[in-house]
Order: C-alpha cells, then sequence, then structure tokens
C-alpha cells in the first residue's frame, strides 16, 4: 500500500494501474490524463486541480477523495464507488458514470444541470443548493440525501427513490415522476391519498 505518497503535479498520462491501493495520496494538479484504473483503491486522496480527462476506471474504490476543480472530461467510470468523496466546482461535468456507488458524496452548490445520472447510488449525499434541473436521475436512489434547496425542475425522476424530507425541501417544478412518487410526494406535503 502506498501511504501518504505525494503525487503533486506528477506528469503520468497514459498509466495503467491494477489493484494498486493509494492512502492519503497527494494528487493534486497532476497530469493523469488517460489514466486506467482496475480495481484500484484510493483512501483519502486529493485530486483537487488534477487532470483526470479521457482516464477509465473500472471497479475501482475512491474513498473520502477531494475532487476540487478537477478536469473530468470524457472521463469513464463504471461499477466504481466514490463513497464519502467530495465534489467541488465542477461536478460530475465530463463524466460517463454507470453502475457507481456515490452513497455519503457531497456536490452541495454543484452545477449537474442536465446531466445523465440515471441509475446510481447517491444514498445519503449531500445535494445542498445544487443545480439538477433536468437531469436524467431514473431509476437513481436518493434515500437520505440532503436536497436542501437543490433544484430538480424538470429532472426526470421516474422510477427514483426519494424519501419524504426529500421530496419537501428540494424544488420539484415540473420533475417527471412516476406514480409511486407522486404518491409519496403528496403524503410529504400532507395530503391525504385514498
Amino acid at each position: 500500500m502506498e501511504i501518504a505518497e505525494d503525487y503533486r503535479d506528477a506528469v503520468l498520462p497514459g498509466s495503467t494501474w491494477e489493484k494498486r491501493q493509494f492512502s492519503r495520496c497527494d494528487f493534486s494538479g497532476a497530469d493523469l490524463r488517460r489514466l486506467v484504473t482496475q480495481g484500484c483503491t484510493f483512501d483519502e486522496c486529493d485530486f483537487s486541480g488534477a487532470d483526470l480527462g479521457e482516464s477509465r476506471h473500472q471497479a475501482s474504490a475512491f474513498r473520502s477523495c477531494v475532487f476540487d476543480r478537477t478536469v473530468l472530461a470524457d472521463s469513464s467510470w463504471s461499477g466504481c464507488s466514490l463513497l464519502g468523496s467530495s465534489f467541488v466546482d465542477g461536478g460530475l461535468r465530463g463524466m460517463s458514470v454507470r453502475d457507481c456507488d456515490f452513497s455519503l458524496a457531497n456536490f452541495s452548490r454543484a452545477n449537474l444541470r442536465r446531466r445523465s445520472l440515471s441509475g446510481l447510488r447517491f444514498r445519503e449525499a449531500g445535494f445542498v443548493e445544487a443545480n439538477l434541473a433536468e437531469a436524467d436521475l431514473r431509476d437513481s436512489d436518493f434515500r437520505g440525501a440532503r436536497l436542501t434547496g437543490a433544484d430538480l425542475t424538470g429532472a426526470d425522476l421516474r422510477g427514483a427513490k426519494l424519501d419524504a424530507n426529500g421530496l419537501v425541501r428540494a424544488k420539484l417544478r415540473g420533475a417527471r415522476v412516476d406514480l409511486e412518487t407522486a404518491i409519496a410526494f403528496a403524503a410529504a406535503h400532507g395530503l391525504v391519498v385514498d
């Protein structure tokens, strides 16, 4: 395991990492374009200002990592866990994500407008004042997510799982929902459904 290694401003484009483990490593400002990770683990690593453009990640875990102003353009993430990670100033811009777990992640004030985030797990994630307007959130799991002031105007929420708190605190005007969510919304707002 590589513990608290300093990769700041490292130039490692096109690298391939398999089953490597990193803990408390600093990748800030690093050039990691076209990086390929498979089965890697990153715990409490800092990717602030790093360039992860065109990178590919499969079955890798990025737990409690910081992505602040990180370049994620044209990156692909499949079957990854980003548990407790923080996405500051950029959100998931440019990422293609499939079957990923963002539980406990922080997206407060992130601009995720019109993003395709269907089928993802966002349990207990923070979306305070995030912009999710017109996003594709079908079949995603938002149970326990903090959605105070989150803008889900016009978002597609069919099949998504939201609890009563999220249905009350988020802005949902014009959102597309299924019957189950419509009933839950009515109940969360004090209506009696017979």
